[in-house]
């Protein structure tokens, strides 16, 4: 699929959304999804221009591009920095070869080397994505990952337990996988070590050094709204009387054609009072020092009371503290989120 083509049909996509969202200010850009540098830095370049004339882009505004190892170019990634990227995230996965083949993934562990000293010598803001549990690991190899990932200083490090996805090769010939005891394990010795060397965990798998937590994912986190325009894409838009979520559709062709024709929304629905609930829960809970209670009834239009049965039985159990002010996972909350989470499905 030609780059200009795509480029072009997410400002369309972008254009026919303006009503949702006029007079917002745009505070983060997120490129993500697939490998975003494989685009061209000029067509980069273009889309953050048309974005601009079409919407009031924040002074100091955060935009972020993901990267994959194996797509790394020092004067490409200097042409993105130029065009106004100033936050680069790397799927590194793993740094050591026998996982990534494990993994699948396109890139080796030299590449992961390189393309890691290239983005931290090119951005002043450089997040590592990692993953643990992964087939047949052990806990010294989980440890040395996060050591050398450690050992580059980078701003921002994600760490995420490979989860097995509907739909994949591995879902249908599932691999050998360590057990939930050693995922465990695995899982409190990477926050030791990171919390050892100053990085703040401030959700449950990102960890940040001072000042430098990512603002996109923590709009996502306190249940923000946001725009995704692009094949795949979702939107979580709230308006004085109802929020609206959308997905627009998977394939690119298809989407390429769909906003031709304006039937590039795959999906499109009004939150009820229950899946509110839920789903502001869904996102706070994942941040480690919470949120205020206020919140809940600023982003949902709803009182806490109308959780209190849920949050009752959640301090119950352990999982959460709160006070009149402030609502937050305790440790043991943050090791069995799911069992947390369940609590308000059932609300």
């Amino acid at each position: 699929m030609p780059q200009q083509a795509y480029a072009d049909a997410l400002v369309n996509d972008l254009e026919q959304a303006l009503p949702l969202v006029w007079g917002r200010q745009v505070r983060t850009i997120f490129f993500g999804g697939g490998t975003p540098s494989l685009l061209s830095a000029q067509i980069l370049d273009d889309l953050l221009c048309r974005v601009r004339a079409l919407l009031p882009l924040a002074y100091g505004a955060e935009i972020t591009l993901e990267a994959n190892p194996g797509t790394v170019e020092a004067d490409k990634f200097i042409a993105f920095r130029d065009a106004g990227v100033n936050r680069l995230s790397l799927g590194i996965q793993s740094f050591d070869d026998v996982y990534l083949k494990a993994l699948g993934r396109i890139h080796d562990a030299g590449e992961a080397r390189r393309a890691v000293e290239i983005a931290l010598s090119t951005f002043d803001n450089v997040n590592l994505d990692l993953m643990y549990a992964l087939p047949q690991q052990n806990l010294a190899h989980a440890l040395a990952d996060i050591r050398t990932a450690i050992g580059f200083a980078p701003q921002h490090i994600s760490a995420y337990h490979l989860t097995i996805e509907p739909n994949t090769a591995f879902h249908h010939r599932p691999p050998p996988l360590p057990n939930d005891d050693a995922s465990s394990a695995m899982q409190e010795a990477i926050e030791s070590e990171l919390a050892v060397a100053g990085y703040e965990h401030y959700e449950t798998s990102a960890f940040a050094a001072k000042n430098k937590r990512c603002r996109h994912n923590l709009n996502y986190w306190q249940f923000g709204d946001y725009l995704g325009i692009g094949a795949g894409a979702h939107s979580k838009l709230s308006f004085a009387d109802h929020i609206l979520r959308q997905a627009r559709v998977k394939h690119p062709s298809t989407y390429l054609d769909g906003v031709e024709t304006g039937q590039h929304i795959e999906s499109q629905r009004t939150l009820s009072r229950h899946d509110l609930g839920f789903e502001f829960m869904m996102n706070a809970l994942r941040l480690t020092e919470g949120v205020p209670v206020a919140l809940f009834q600023e982003r949902t239009g709803m009182p806490v009371s109308a959780v209190r049965a849920a949050l009752e039985m959640a301090e119950k159990k352990g999982l959460i503290e709160r006070d009149h002010l402030h609502l937050k996972p305790t440790m043991l909350g943050q090791r069995f989120l799911n069992e947390l989470l369940q609590l308000f499905l059932k609300d």
